[in-house]
């Protein structure tokens, strides 16, 4: 079987991509990937055939900033990587809308790899699941017009979805997370599969590692990594960085990666990074600080740590909320209102929050993801052409916007945001 990777660039969503491809590759499918040709060098250090979604149309079409409005050029760069590879399954994430519409023209089947938690609606239950952020009702409003918008340009919104009113899943998406991190009594879509974290990244190269240790260990302090996703609509977390880390008992290693204007103090022991990987810099800290993104949160539970989060938007505050509520993270929040150095302090020092997170990590270490994965995409390339069950009939409506069970245009304002958090919306 041809199977086309076509995630997001971004690494917190190429990686988990690569680690399933690498296991259908182990299986003796052929693998190769369609991104920006930034990723170029992370799918060869993979071993995997790699085209570069500029030379088909793609310019910023696998950007996790440009997710929005670039959904019409990844629709024509992975149906003509797709053509050209000679694809039999498309392998996505979660907000590639262009690659499900991809994948529909060319009536292939495609599973969305996910974040650790679910960003939409349950299939049942959660009801009086606390809203941190943007309400479910909300975010899956605004996903399903925004598929269905780009279902038009496309030419296809005169057929029906053979994925009925539940576009956004395909054939099949993968959680990254633990049933626990999800809220307590609710039931996810049928089509949804906890498969676990599929770690992968790039390796390290030991000459920058051991150049880090050396600059870590002239303080002797102990470390905390910082690993910020993206600021939505909020404050940067920088004043509360350089608060938390002048003066104080610890220090820290911020990955600059997504925090666009990096502001350490001059005094303040903070080490900027900008790497690909982050095994080896969680493996040196005790405690890590995150914005709430899947691939820090994940990192750090696989190793044991402890979190401190400071979530801000997109699906930042959802997964800090399952977090806080498995008992492995703190509330770090970005207001002076607490003292930054005394919650870590308090953090660093709560050994059941270090307890839990070790257990959470170990069932998520358990889960042999990978395999799991490549079980699901088998199963899936197994079962088409056939309509998935629960797909609407020929001649349905096939948009949220047209169906009688759509949320109503009312639904999709959601209230303001409590805790801090900002909303998120495509660029």
């Amino acid at each position: 079987m041809k199977i086309l990777l076509c995630p997001l660039s971004d690494g917190g969503y190429l990686y988990p991509a690569i680690a399933a491809g690498r296991e259908l590759r182990r299986r003796g499918h052929d693998v190769s990937v369609l991104g920006r040709s930034t990723a170029a060098p992370v799918a060869a250090g993979a071993g995997l055939p790699f085209a570069a979604a500029e030379d088909f149309g793609g310019h910023r079409a696998f950007s996790a900033t440009w997710w929005g409005p670039t959904g019409a050029a990844q629709y024509r760069a992975t149906v003509r990587a797709a053509r050209e590879t000679g694809a039999d399954l498309l392998v996505t994430s979660v907000l590639c809308n262009g690659a499900l519409l991809a994948a529909e023209a060319l009536d292939i089947p495609v599973v969305v790899v996910g974040l650790s938690v679910h960003l939409w609606d349950y299939r049942s239950g959660g009801d009086d699941e606390p809203h941190l952020g943007r309400t479910r009702r909300s975010r899956t409003h605004d996903c399903l017009r925004l598929h269905a918008d780009l279902r038009e340009q496309a030419g296809l919104a005169g057929r029906a979805s053979r994925w009925g009113d539940e576009p956004l899943l395909g054939d099949a998406l993968l959680l990254r997370g633990d049933p626990e991190l999800e809220y307590p009594g609710a039931r996810l879509p049928e089509r949804v599969h906890h498969v676990g974290p599929l770690s992968w990244e790039p390796a390290a190269d030991p000459a920058e590692v051991e150049a880090i240790g050396d600059h870590l260990s002239r303080s002797g302090k102990p470390v905390v990594y910082v690993h910020l996703g993206r600021f939505f609509e909020g404050r940067s977390l920088w004043p509360r960085l350089n608060e938390a880390f002048t003066g104080g008992r610890f220090q820290a290693v911020v990955e600059q990666g997504r925090s666009t204007d990096p502001r350490p103090a001059p005094d303040a022991d903070i080490l900027l990074v900008r790497k690909r990987w982050m095994g080896p810099l969680v493996d040196r800290a005790g405690l890590v600080l995150s914005s709430g993104t899947s691939a820090p949160v994940l990192a750090a539970l696989l190793r044991g740590r402890p979190l401190a989060l400071s979530p801000n938007g997109s699906e930042q505050p959802l997964l800090a909320g399952a977090c806080m509520r498995a008992g492995v993270a703190v509330h770090f929040p970005n207001s002076p209102s607490v003292e930054a150095s005394a919650l870590l302090e308090s953090a660093w020092r709560d050994d059941g929050l270090r307890d839990r997170a070790h257990v959470l990590g170990g069932r998520l270490a358990a889960m042999d993801s990978a395999v799991r994965a490549a079980d699901v995409v088998e199963r899936v390339a197994g079962a088409s052409p056939a309509a998935p069950a629960g797909a609407a009939p020929a001649g349905t409506a096939a948009f949220p916007a047209e169906a009688s069970t759509a949320p109503s245009a009312k639904a999709s304002v959601s209230s303001k945001e409590n805790h801090e958090y900002a909303t998120s919306r495509p660029r």
